[in-house]
C-alpha cells in the first residue's frame, strides 16, 4: 500500500531494513529492561525475546499474532498484551474466571489459564490532622503487582455471547466520524489532493492530504496510517528513526486498528523485524509506541459508537491493566 510520509518523502535517502537506530546503547527501553525488579518490564523482555527467537526460526506468524492481539485487547497494557499473544496466540475474548461465571459461562475442566500481570493498588492516609481538615480519602497508591489468570472464549463453555456491533468486515461504520473528530481535537486538518498521487496520503505534521476516489474502508485504513506519522513521527523521535522504521510503525499501527473495528487486513509483513537486526531492546521499544498509538486512536474512533454498544459485550477486564 503506497504511502508517503512527508512532502519531502521523494527526497529522503533509502535506508537498509536492517538500519534502526543510529546509537543502540542509549535506547530508552534497553535501560529499562535492565531493571530486574520490574515485572513489567521482566514479562515485555520475555515476550519480546520469544518472537525474535520465532521469527529466527522462520515463523513470521508469531508477529501477526503479536499486532492481532494489540487490536483485540487494545484497552489491556503493553506487558499484557504480549503475554496474552505469546502463551495463547489465537486469543479473540478473554476474562477472568469468575467473570466468565457472570456471562454463563464456564471454564472448560483442563484448561490452562493465562497468566497476565494486576496492579496491587493500596491507600496512603495523610496525617490525621490533615485528613479532619480537608475531610480527603485516602490516596490510591500502586504497590505492586500480582500474577492473575484469564481464559480465552475458547476455553470455555455456556450460554452464547452477544457480538461486538462494531465487529462488520469492510465497513468502517461511524468509527470515520470518530477518526475525524480526533483530527479536529488535535488540530490535524485534512484535504483530499489528486496531485499526491500514487500516494494514498501524505502527512505533512498538521495536515493530511488523501487521495480521492478510494473505498471507504482503503480511505480509513490510509488515514490511520497518517495520523500514526503525526502522532509518532513528528517530534523528536522522527531523528531517532529511519524512514523504514516510520513507514512500518504506521503500517502496524493502520493493521492493528483497521482490524479492531472488523476490516480485513491481511497479514502483518514479516520484514518489520528485520529493521533491527535481533536488538530486543530496539524491538520492543517500536512495538510499545505501536501499540500506544493505536490504542489512542482505537479510543478516539470507539467513542462514536461507545453508548450503544452492550458493556456485557467487552469481555476484557479492567484488573488486566497494568501500566
Amino acid at each position: 500500500m503506497p504511502y508517503a510520509s512527508s512532502s519531502t518523502a521523494a527526497t529522503t535517502a533509502p535506508h537498509r531494513k536492517n538500519a534502526a537506530l543510529g546509537n543502540q546503547s542509549e535506547s530508552r527501553y534497553q535501560q529499562r529492561t535492565t531493571q530486574k525488579d520490574n515485572p513489567t518490564q521482566q514479562l515485555i523482555k520475555q515476550a519480546v525475546d520469544f518472537l525474535l527467537q520465532q521469527l529466527e526460526a522462520g515463523k513470521s506468524e508469531t508477529l501477526t499474532a503479536y499486532l492481532t492481539a494489540m487490536a483485540r485487547f487494545h484497552s489491556y497494557s503493553f506487558g499484557n498484551i504480549l503475554a496474552i499473544a505469546r502463551q495463547r496466540p489465537t486469543a479473540t475474548r478473554v476474562a477472568g474466571f469468575s467473570t466468565w461465571k457472570e456471562l454463563g459461562r464456564f471454564v472448560k475442566k483442563g484448561e490452562k489459564g493465562i497468566q497476565i500481570l494486576a496492579p496491587i493498588v493500596g491507600h496512603r492516609r495523610r496525617k490525621n490532622d490533615q485528613q479532619q481538615e480537608t475531610d480527603e480519602k485516602p490516596r490510591p497508591v500502586l504497590i505492586g503487582f500480582r500474577a492473575v489468570y484469564v481464559f480465552d472464549v475458547a476455553q470455555t463453555e455456556g450460554a452464547d455471547l452477544p457480538e461486538f456491533e462494531h465487529n462488520v468486515t469492510g465497513d468502517v461504520g461511524s468509527h470515520r466520524d470518530g477518526l475525524i473528530a480526533f483530527l479536529e481535537q488535535q488540530n490535524i486538518a485534512l484535504e483530499y489532493n489528486e496531485n499526491i498521487a500514487p500516494a494514498l496520503g501524505v502527512s505533512y505534521g498538521g495536515k493530511i492530504a488523501l487521495l480521492p476516489g478510494q473505498s471507504k474502508a482503503e480511505e480509513f485504513v490510509t488515514l490511520v496510517h497518517e495520523v500514526a506519522h503525526e502522532l509518532l513521527h513528528k517530534t523528536e523521535r522522527r531523528t531517532m528513526t529511519t524512514a523504514t522504521v516510520r513507514e512500518t510503525e504506521a503500517e502496524a499501527v493502520a493493521f492493528i486498528v483497521g482490524q479492531a473495528i472488523g476490516l480485513e487486513m491481511g497479514r502483518a509483513s514479516s520484514d518489520y523485524i528485520q529493521m533491527y537486526a535481533g536488538n530486543a531492546a530496539l524491538l520492543a521499544e517500536s512495538l510499545e509506541v505501536v501499540q500506544r498509538a493505536s490504542a489512542v486512536i482505537l479510543g478516539a474512533v470507539h467513542a462514536e459508537s461507545s453508548g450503544s454498544q452492550d458493556a456485557a459485550s467487552e469481555v476484557q477486564e479492567p484488573i488486566a491493566e497494568v501500566a
